[in-house]
């Protein structure tokens, strides 16, 4: 059974703006309650921010997103940590993770196009000692996003089958 906390993050992970009397109404619970939970949960940094997610192909923006690998040398006593926080603060740099496999660093970029992303990645990124190699990908397309789908238009009747 789920703590009200859990259920409170789970609602607002679905829609950050649904009213919180409507919140309170779903879980069975005053929405002073509601409204308590929430609070703590900012103010203990569980809750970080709230963000749209944006449909770009009808936001007309040039912006250019980039996800980049990055290999990267830990340094003694400070591990990825100091690595990763430096390249988190650069502006372009909207998330950046720590990642198991072939590469050390997922980094998600926005630049307003692709000569000022490439500019980021010589200029900035691959300037640090510790960065080994980079390999860059551009998204070209969204089909989801933070659990909402961009694109519905999928043909969801079966075609059919003949011999």
């Amino acid at each position: 059974m789920m703590r009200p906390m859990e259920e409170i993050i789970q609602l607002l992970q679905k829609n950050a703006l649904m009213p919180r009397d409507e919140m309170a109404r779903l879980l069975n619970k005053p929405k002073e309650e509601v409204e308590a939970v929430i609070a703590e949960l900012e103010s203990d940094g569980v809750i970080l921010g709230y963000r749209p997610v944006l449909n770009r192909e009808k936001w007309a923006t040039n912006t250019v997103t980039a996800v980049i690998e990055v290999k990267i040398t830990p340094e003694r006593d400070g591990g990825f940590d100091r690595i990763a926080s430096r390249i988190a603060k650069f502006e372009e740099v909207q998330s950046c993770y720590l990642v198991s496999g072939g590469y050390d660093l997922l980094i998600v970029v926005e630049a307003p196009n692709l000569r000022a992303a490439a500019g980021f990645v010589a200029e900035k990124l691959s300037t640090i000692e510790a960065v080994q190699s980079t390999a860059t990908h551009f998204r070209l397309k969204t089909y989801k996003e933070n659990g909402t789908f961009h694109h519905l238009d999928v043909a969801t009747e079966r075609l059919a089958v003949t011999p």
